[in-house]
């Protein structure tokens, strides 16, 4: 992986998140341009997270092992019909990946019980919401990917709690973040997919999708040589 400086890779990520976020909905390009720049913006948030977290072996393999999952996800899912399934496989092997990651440095599974009642309130009113609409062979799987993700987002908020008065309490309010925009943007996708079509559905979809991982690679301590 590239060892470019953070601001650059920030720069990079962004710009090729616009490419893809406008190469399909609106034809300001060639649908190429979609294949080539969504996973590659993926791809660039892992190597930001690749040089981070030198000092946290197993949590930095975990947190890679979920962005190198989210990326097959990302891949299915450029074809929404015949994709989605393997995509939402992929996404939900992801988070139990963040879910390992989470769990970690002594924090355990639900430390914190608020946030997953919390998170657990708000991802059974968003299915209860679209449940007419999922199709019944995708019900048993759909249902499988939302604990997962809400627990994914609840466990990432406890990490944040838990880092409160330590020098990781930046970081967590990062994880936190994180954790709260995946299940933000899981929720449009599926709002715009099951229920009703959104305006500018991609935008929204991708920008808080690809913040989301941002914010979990933020996580991870920066290397010691610069200020990540």
């Amino acid at each position: 992986m590239p060892s470019w400086p953070t601001p650059l890779l920030a720069a990079a990520t962004l710009a090729c998140g616009a490419l893809a976020i406008l190469s399909a909905p609106w034809g300001l390009g060639q649908p190429w341009m979609n294949l080539v720049f969504k996973p590659l913006t993926t791809l660039l948030i892992i190597a930001y997270a690749w040089r981070r977290g030198a000092d946290q072996a197993l949590t930095r393999r975990w947190v890679l092992v979920g962005l190198g999952l989210s990326l097959c996800g990302d891949v299915a899912l450029m074809w929404p019909e015949r994709g989605f399934l393997p995509g939402l496989v992929s996404f939900l092997l992801a988070h139990l990946a963040y879910l390992r990651a989470f769990t970690r440095d002594g924090v355990r599974l639900a430390m914190r019980p608020l946030p997953f009642v919390l998170y657990g309130g708000l991802a059974a009113l968003i299915l209860w919401q679209l449940w007419p609409g999922v199709p019944r062979g995708l019900r048993v799987p759909v249902l499988a990917y939302v604990v997962c993700l809400a627990a994914m987002a609840a466990q990432a908020a406890v990490v944040g709690l838990q880092s409160r008065g330590t020098p990781r309490w930046r970081s967590g309010v990062w994880l936190a973040l994180g954790g709260a925009l995946f299940l933000c943007s899981d929720a449009l996708l599926a709002t715009n997919r099951f229920a009703v079509p959104l305006p500018w559905s991609g935008l929204w979809i991708l920008l808080s999708y690809w913040l989301a991982q941002w914010c979990i690679a933020s996580w991870l301590e920066a290397p010691a040589s610069r200020a990540g």
